[in-house]
C-alpha cells in the first residue's frame, strides 16, 4: 500500500492533469461568456467538476463518465442564445386544434382539451402528487446513472449515451417544429409573444401549497418556452424503465413504471404539455433507443467507442 500511494498521488496531481483541468475550465468559461454571458451556475459546475476531478481516483472516473450529462446541460444552456422561434414559425393554434380534434373531451356543446378539462377539475391531492412526480424527472435519470456507474460501466454508457442521443433528437425537433405549451394558450391565447418567459403553470399550485419556489426556480432557467414538442420529460423515465428492465432491476422496475406514468400524466395535468407532446416524447425516446442500440451493437464504430469509454473510467 505504501508503495502505491505516491503513484496514485502523482497521477491525481500531475502537471498534465492540472493543465487539462485548467484548459477545460477556461475554454468553458470563455465559450459561455460569448454565447450566453457569465452566470454563477457556470462557476458552480466548474467547482463540482474540478473538486471531483482532483479529490480521488474514483471521483475522477465518476465525473469524467458523467461528462456525458454535462455535455447535455451545456447544449441545453447554450440553446438560450439561439431561440428556435427565430428559425421557424411557432405552432400555437394549429397544435391546440389538433389536440382538441384528436383528444377533445365533449361537455354539452363545448369541447375541451385534456389540459383544459383537468384544469377545471383540479384537485389539491393531484396538485401535490403530480408535483412530486414532476420533481423526479431530473434526479431519477441521474440517480439511475450513478447506480449503473458503480454496478457496470458498460451499462452506464449505454444509458447515458442513449440519454444524450434522445435529447439531441428532441433538440433538433424543437428547431424544426417550435411549439407553444398549453399554459401559453391559457395565458396569451394564440398570439405569438417572443419575449415570453418560462412559467410554472399548474406546478405553481405545488409551490403555493408548500410555500416554496422549487418549480419557480427551475422554470426561470428555461432555455425556450416554445419547445413543448416533443416532451423530453416523457422520454427520460421511459429510458430509465427500459434499461431497468434490460438490466434486471427487479422490483425497482415497478417503481420506475409508476414514476413514468405519473410524469406523463403530470405533464398534461399541469398544462406543460399536450397529450400529443407526450406521445411525441415517447416516440422520441423509442427512436433514440433503437438508433443507439443499433450503433452500439451492430457497428464497429459503436462497439469501439463504448469499449474505449469504458476503458477510460475503469
Amino acid at each position: 500500500m505504501s508503495d502505491s500511494s505516491p503513484i496514485v498521488r502523482d497521477n491525481l496531481y500531475s502537471w498534465k492533469n492540472f493543465l487539462f483541468a485548467t484548459i477545460v475550465s477556461f475554454a468553458y468559461l470563455l465559450l459561455s461568456f460569448f454565447i450566453v454571458g457569465f452566470k454563477t451556475d457556470q462557476l458552480i459546475l466548474l467547482a463540482i467538476f474540478n473538486v471531483m476531478y482532483f479529490i480521488s481516483s474514483i471521483t475522477r472516473k465518476f465525473i469524467l463518465a458523467f461528462s456525458v450529462f454535462i455535455i447535455y446541460w451545456i447544449i441545453f444552456d447554450y440553446m438560450k442564445a439561439f431561440p428556435n422561434y427565430k428559425y421557424n414559425s411557432v405552432h400555437i393554434e394549429s397544435l391546440y386544434n389538433m389536440e382538441k380534434n384528436i383528444f377533445g373531451i365533449a361537455i354539452g356543446n363545448n369541447s375541451f382539451t385534456p389540459n383544459e378539462y383537468l384544469l377545471i377539475h383540479q384537485q389539491t391531492w393531484l396538485n401535490i402528487l403530480t408535483g412530486f412526480f414532476y420533481l423526479c424527472w431530473v434526479p431519477l435519470p441521474l440517480i439511475f446513472a450513478g447506480i449503473l456507474f458503480f454496478k457496470n460501466r458498460k451499462h452506464f454508457f449505454y444509458f447515458s449515451l442513449s440519454f444524450l442521443l434522445v435529447n439531441i433528437i428532441g433538440f433538433v425537433i424543437y428547431y424544426i417544429y417550435p411549439a407553444a405549451p398549453p399554459w401559453y394558450v391559457q395565458q396569451h391565447g394564440f398570439n405569438f409573444i417572443a419575449s415570453t418567459h418560462g412559467n410554472t403553470a399548474g406546478l405553481g399550485r405545488f409551490d403555493d401549497f408548500f410555500h416554496t419556489n422549487i418549480f419557480a426556480g427551475l422554470y426561470s432557467k428555461s432555455s425556450n418556452v416554445f419547445a413543448a414538442m416533443p416532451s423530453l420529460h416523457a422520454s427520460y423515465p421511459l429510458l430509465v424503465f427500459f434499461y431497468g428492465m434490460k438490466y434486471k432491476f427487479g422490483f425497482w422496475n415497478f417503481l420506475f413504471f409508476i414514476i413514468m406514468i405519473g410524469i406523463w400524466f403530470a405533464a398534461v395535468y399541469n398544462s406543460h404539455h399536450y397529450v400529443l407532446d407526450v406521445l411525441a416524447g415517447i416516440c422520441c425516446g423509442i427512436t433514440g433507443l433503437i438508433l443507439f442500440l443499433f450503433i452500439a451493437e451492430k457497428t464497429t464504430f459503436g462497439k469501439r467507442m463504448i469499449d474505449k469509454m469504458v476503458s477510460a473510467v475503469s
